[in-house]
């Protein structure tokens, strides 16, 4: 009787039964590698009632399905009660409010990371039969999503510009989930919200590759955090995808700064937004440079980015559009450090006589961009005659 059964009542069915037998006693996993095991059941015979409805069908194995078919080993009462069942325990265990987004993405990244090794392997490979079969174990885990995104909105980072917003990501992605299910039946699926490859990147599964985020002061902030925690290795900067590497779920892992929901996530979710004085993309520009030239740096601490040793001398980055003599007073530089302002849109007018002046009383040496491009240059000359 399937062909007399409408696609949207196969699709709860499918949704109802999460991928498993639906007699509690049983639940067996009705997904194997070359298919499925999936069978309808009617719970009033159909012969007696002709009724396809969902409330009057029931997703059960091979077995099962004999038993209560033609063993009478369950009643139509039993089955039925078994519907009621699922849904508490759906309830139970999807429907709650997680602390941490952590303990979010620890629910989540399973079943995202099934749903896309069975796209990469039936659909992505062109087989038909089995992404058919395939596509019911996708709507059941989407309807898991559903549930754990939706009690949890609060957990991700918000944005109004929804460009730059993960919550608004995940909103699609909801969005995603109810055309894919409403469109699974259809011969030929016209899909208009296609799964937002940043939601793999918000859970830790696959990067992607974006602009620096210029958040400086919140990656220092980040490394305070997972330093207090036991969990930094070590932050790579001055080379073409710098990244930070700790620990998470007890493995070492590489987030790079380019992969920006990711990294918005973390900066949102261990609270290190800070507001920006010097950007990130100039900070890395001057440290590639100076490592393309082979001198040595050191970070004076990994938890403020904006200091560096070379040679003994200490530097200090700054990003103003003029630096002046206010900016050097509230920064108060110890005698003998060496500031650089890396903002260069003005040219030698971003540090101001002024500053200069002041600088000078307190034996701090200022340089722009271009200036301390040219003391780089030096050191390296000097380095490879050195050699």
């Amino acid at each position: 009787m399937d062909r007399y059964i409408d696609e949207n009542t196969k699709r709860q069915l499918y949704a109802e039964s999460m991928g498993h037998c639906m007699n509690p006693n049983c639940r067996k996993e009705l997904f194997r590698t070359n298919g499925d095991i999936i069978e309808k059941a009617h719970i009033d015979p159909y012969c007696k009632t002709a009724d396809n409805s969902f409330e009057n069908l029931v997703i059960l194995c091979p077995n099962c399905h004999t038993d209560f078919d033609k063993n009478n080993a369950f009643t139509p009462e039993e089955v039925l009660e078994w519907k009621k069942i699922r849904r508490e325990e759906i309830d139970r265990v999807f429907d709650k409010k997680f602390k941490s987004f952590d303990d979010l993405r620890r629910e989540v990244v399973p079943l995202l990371q099934e749903n896309q090794r069975i796209f990469q392997s039936y659909y992505l490979n062109n087989n038909k039969v089995l992404w058919d079969k395939f596509e019911v174990k996708i709507l059941c885990n989407n309807k898991k999503l559903r549930i754990l995104l939706s009690n949890n909105m609060d957990l991700f980072q918000k944005n109004k510009d929804e460009d730059i917003s993960n919550y608004s990501c995940i909103q699609k992605f909801i969005m995603h989930i109810d055309e894919f299910e409403a469109t699974r039946g259809d011969d030929e699926k016209v899909r208009e919200i296609l799964f937002p490859p940043e939601i793999d990147s918000i859970f830790g599964i696959t990067p992607v590759e974006d602009t620096l985020l210029p958040f400086t002061e919140s990656l220092e902030k980040l490394i305070e955090v997972l330093k207090s925690q036991n969990r930094f290795k070590k932050v790579m900067l001055g080379v073409d995808r710098p990244y930070i590497q700790f620990i998470e779920d007890g493995k070492t892992i590489e987030v790079y700064l380019d992969d920006s929901p990711r990294l918005r996530q973390l900066y949102y979710g261990y609270h290190c937004f800070r507001k920006v004085n010097v950007r990130l993309q100039s900070l890395n520009f001057v440290l590639k440079y100076i490592r393309q030239r082979g001198i040595q740096y050191r970070f004076v601490n990994e938890s403020c980015l904006r200091e560096i040793i070379i040679d003994k001398t200490h530097f200090l980055f700054v990003y103003e559009y003029c630096l002046s003599k206010a900016d050097i007073m509230q920064i108060c530089p110890p005698t003998d450090v060496v500031v650089v302002n890396l903002h260069n849109w003005n040219g030698e007018g971003c540090i101001s006589k002024e500053a200069y002046e002041i600088a000078e009383t307190m034996g701090v040496t200022l340089l722009t961009t271009e200036a301390f491009q040219k003391y780089i240059g030096r050191l390296s000359y000097k380095h490879n005659r050195m050699d």
